[in-house]
């Protein structure tokens, strides 16, 4: 029963009236019906305090954070990835990067460099600004990757993703240079057998092309397809790793 006292009462308070709990004491005082609430939510008020307290999982909270910031128009970051364009044996390519590791890897395709920042920007859900020159680890991990077909996973940062985006990136790091394999045979290893197509969103999704090499990732008849940059660019990539064309 909705009591018309309070709503009067409620309206006073919102125009600056008299807005004292003596006010409220007295109507709970002679109303059963408001009393009756009042204990109710009184009682569900105490239950609540009485849960124990639960922590959030790691990669809601920035996620949560970021969404508030996307419905206000801003980023919640107060310290912003830098970005700096890079030469390697396979064109310029664009980082960015925090102190907790490469954040972003995109290859040049003759955009400009205002166009990977805001696409980094929408990627990551945080600011980013172009810097003039990358750090020399940054350059020294290009080096390393190029030389190698290794990256120290340390110094790479995917921590805005989820779990389940992680798992998957991860496991497409232990696929060998020059082998490829399929979406169907990660989501099998990181015990998500039904998730073939999650696992290629994911691929697609990729926010540090190379280093977690969504290249080495195909069909399930081997096909190289569905790569960001182009069949060609993946293709290319692949023989240069030394790619042996097993089927995945």
């Amino acid at each position: 029963m909705r009591c018309i006292d309070v709503e009067i009462l409620w309206d006073e308070m919102r125009e600056g009236g008299d807005s004292s709990n003596d006010r409220a004491r007295a109507h709970l005082h002679h109303c059963k019906d408001c009393r009756n609430a009042y204990e109710q939510s009184e009682g569900v008020r105490y239950c609540l305090t009485c849960l124990p307290e639960v922590e959030p999982p790691q990669y809601l909270v920035p996620r949560i954070l970021a969404h508030i910031a996307a419905l206000r128009g801003g980023y919640t970051s107060t310290v912003s990835d830098g970005l700096a364009r890079i030469a390697s044996p396979i064109g310029d390519l664009f980082i960015a990067w925090r102190p907790s590791g490469i954040s972003y890897i995109a290859i040049d395709r003759g955009e400009a460099i205002d166009e990977i920042r805001e696409r980094a920007q929408r990627r990551l859900r945080r600011a980013v600004t172009i810097a003039s020159e990358a750090p020399a680890w940054i350059r020294d991990a290009v080096a390393t990757f190029f030389a190698t077909w290794a990256v120290d996973l340390s110094r790479v940062d995917i921590s805005n993703l989820t779990t389940f985006e992680q798992a998957a990136l991860r496991k497409a790091a232990q696929i060998p240079p020059g082998e490829v394999r399929s979406y169907g045979w990660i989501a099998r290893e990181i015990g998500r057998p039904q998730s073939a197509r999650a696992v290629g969103q994911a691929m697609a999704r990729n926010p540090v092309a190379l280093f977690f090499p969504c290249h080495r990732v195909v069909d399930a008849a081997g096909a190289l397809h569905n790569y960001g940059y182009g069949v060609e660019v993946k293709e290319r990539i692949l023989k240069m790793e030394g790619y042996s064309r097993k089927r995945a």
